[in-house]
């Protein structure tokens, strides 16, 4: 029997995800009221059905996939628990693991089952895709996974309950997006002093994968008696020529939190984390010493 999704909303990301769930005859529909050209468009190309209201789609439909702005989940799951919807329903935004629960005590009260999912990546397209993690009730998560056997977006099933998927979807956002925009206000200081070039250059050099090298927290937390010093004087430099200092601020508030594992190289990755659960009290003169 063919299972029937409905997909809200066709947007730059929902519309090439649902796209890959019709590939595998799934039937993914979509409602174009209230949807700008663009929208519809992109449904089209992606071989999605229109509907011709919220209500008619979500009457044939085992689950809905919720694939919007951050804001606006919790509107549109209730929107949709409004219209007695008792499927299967898929949070795939990017939103809080208290979010997600919200949202799925709403459905268990409503009678429908949520899937927590996250999707990482960017629009599938050229064979490639982001993958969707998927966590909560386990023969929900295999429903919904199904969806995408053999396509470009892999569904990545996680035994646990809901708030994982949100989690890990969070925690990776939190590094990659702030990463995207440290860079970009890194770029603006250089340029602001003529050495934007030289910037360039030294970026071509870096080899690092950051993200996956959790053995160098330990080197990070030994030296943030220094580097905390270092992030004022950078947030000096960027507030000297206009730019936000904010997140060099912010860094140097974070380093703080390790004031007390000054040179412990060996300290265990456990230790590591909980140190960052510590808050520290105001700023002081750290000892002088060299950077790096």
């Amino acid at each position: 029997m063919t299972t029937t999704v409905t997909l809200l909303h066709p947007g730059a990301m929902g519309a090439p995800v649902g796209g890959q769930a019709a590939r595998t005859g799934t039937r993914v529909l979509y409602v174009p009221t209230g949807r700008g050209p663009a929208s519809v468009e992109r449904a089209r190309q992606a071989g999605l059905e229109a509907a011709d209201s919220l209500e008619s789609a979500l009457s044939v439909s085992d689950l809905v996939l919720s694939v919007c702005p951050p804001h606006a989940a919790e509107d549109v799951a209730h929107e949709v628990l409004e219209h007695g919807f008792r499927g299967v329903y898929v949070e795939a935004n990017a939103i809080s693991p208290d979010r997600v629960t919200r949202i799925g005590k709403a459905c268990a009260e409503r009678g429908a089952v949520l899937v927590d999912g996250s999707i990482i990546g960017g629009p599938p397209a050229g064979g490639s895709g982001p993958r969707l993690y998927l966590s909560g009730d386990a023969r929900a998560v295999a429903m919904a996974a199904a969806l995408f056997e053999g396509t470009d977006v892999p569904a990545r099933p996680l035994d646990a309950g809901i708030g994982a998927a949100s989690a890990l979807k969070t925690a990776y956002a939190s590094f990659q997006k702030s990463a995207r925009v440290l860079a970009a206000v890194s770029h603006a200081l250089a340029a602001s002093h003529g050495v934007g070039d030289e910037l360039m250059r030294e970026g071509r050099e870096l080899t690092a994968r950051i993200l996956a090298e959790a053995d160098h927290f330990p080197s990070v937390a030994a030296r943030a008696w220094r580097w905390a010093p270092e992030m004022e004087e950078i947030a000096a430099a960027l507030d000297a020529v206009g730019l936000p200092p904010d997140m060099a601020q912010a860094s140097a508030a974070v380093l703080r939190r390790w004031s007390g594992d000054k040179d412990r190289l060996d300290l265990p990755l456990e230790e590591v984390f909980a140190h960052l659960r510590t808050p520290v009290g105001p700023a002081t003169d750290d000892a002088a010493g060299p950077t790096g």
